[in-house]
């Protein structure tokens, strides 16, 4: 069993939580980045109110 913990990444381009997902799930950062933002777009920009709540609740490395 993997003992993989969802922190937030020193490859950062804000907050480093997008780069934390990407290494939790072993993508590529900036591919996620890219999913982030498109979903934010489609979602009127309900992705902001959840990056700031991940920023919030995710530990640092």
């Amino acid at each position: 069993m993997s003992n993989k913990r969802l922190t937030r990444s020193s490859n950062r381009m804000i907050a480093g939580v997008c780069g934390g997902i990407a290494e939790y799930l072993g993508w590529d950062p900036t591919m996620v980045r890219v999913i982030y933002a498109l979903l934010s777009v489609f979602t009127a920009f309900a992705g902001a109110l959840v990056y700031i709540i991940l920023w919030i609740v995710m530990p640092e490395r």
